[in-house]
């Protein structure tokens, strides 16, 4: 039989005939099926550190075709159909990191907090799975002030998840979400972002620190400027003996649509310009230093590497682990 015949009813209508014809009795599970999905951690190694890479879930974020400013929406939608996804949603990931250095666990961004979507929160649960209770963090230090990064700082009933935590903030993403004549000026939809980060922010102002990027944040933890998806948006270089991960925060959401497509500006950059400015030198100097990165919004795990392609660049996850 040609390889092009072969059919899922051919398949299966010839497993059959094959065990009747054995005199053997056909098989039936006889589990029910678990209905639950397994724990979203994964670990691995940058030097001396250990990096659990923490799943939050989901977001099947809708689009329409003002969803990117200067492509038109047929070629938007090509791209989507290469990478399986439907023309009125984007998937939108979310994966947050624990740095552990020997001497303290350093969160880097808190995840939606469940405030999200139904199918994003699971922070928690995960946590719990890697053995890490939320007293346990001695450090948080945020990438920028979108909610999907700041909303897990707290619950739904505001009060502080990880109680005894410091918490690093960009200077440039303080000055500019917490400005009130900014926020007076923003259209519309934007005041509800900005009254988000008043509702994270207002009340532990005085526990929280703000830092300039292109300082260290922890030991072994650079935070890099990388403006453009908002005024202070940082990403993070993590340094252990010989051996770095740079953590590209937002500087692309779906690999599948703007690492391939490198010039498209998402109507949620602040400054498209920047962003994609921003996104090119980044991934130039991850490609050409192979380096190994991680993305905020890349499939899970998370982690690969970046290729220079003809117009372009490509994800290339890396290969789950089975040992540290």
């Amino acid at each position: 039989m040609p390889m092009s015949s072969l059919t899922r009813r051919s398949l299966l209508a010839g497993s059959a005939v094959a065990a009747l014809a054995a005199g053997a009795e056909p098989l039936t599970a006889a589990a029910p099926p678990a209905e639950k999905q397994a724990p979203g951690i994964y670990r691995y190694k940058i030097g001396t550190f250990e990096v659990t890479a923490l799943y939050d879930g989901i977001w099947y974020r809708p689009i329409t075709d003002t969803f990117i400013r200067n492509a038109p929406f047929a070629a938007v939608e090509q791209a989507l159909d290469v990478a399986f996804m439907p023309h009125d949603k984007l998937e939108t990931p979310f994966t947050t990191l624990i740095v552990n250095t020997g001497k303290r666990l350093v969160l880097l961004d808190t995840g939606t907090g469940g405030q999200i979507a139904p199918t994003a929160g699971m922070i928690a649960d995960n946590l719990a799975a890697a053995g890490i209770a939320p007293k346990d963090v001695d450090q948080i230090v945020i990438s920028h002030f979108h909610p999907d990064h700041i909303n897990g700082i707290k619950d739904k009933d505001n009060a502080l998840i990880f109680a005894d935590a410091e918490i690093m903030v960009p200077e440039p993403e303080w000055a500019y979400w917490m400005d009130d004549a900014t926020m007076n000026a923003a259209p519309a939809d934007q005041k509800l972002t900005f009254l988000n980060q008043r509702r994270i922010f207002s009340d532990i102002a005085e526990q929280v620190t703000r830092y300039t990027p292109g300082k260290e944040v922890s030991p072994g933890i650079v935070s890099l400027p990388a403006p453009g998806h908002t005024p202070g948006h940082t990403v993070f270089a993590i340094h252990s003996g010989d051996a770095s991960l740079l953590v590209l925060s937002d500087t692309a959401q779906h690999p599948a649509i703007f690492a391939r497509h490198p010039d498209w500006q998402a109507a949620f950059d602040v400054d498209g310009d920047q962003a994609v400015a921003t996104r090119k030198k980044l991934f130039d100097r991850a490609a050409a230093d192979r380096m190994l990165v991680t993305g905020y919004h890349f499939p899970f795990p998370a982690c690969g590497h970046l290729i220079k392609t003809a117009s372009g660049y490509e994800h290339v996850p890396l290969p789950w682990q089975p040992r540290l």
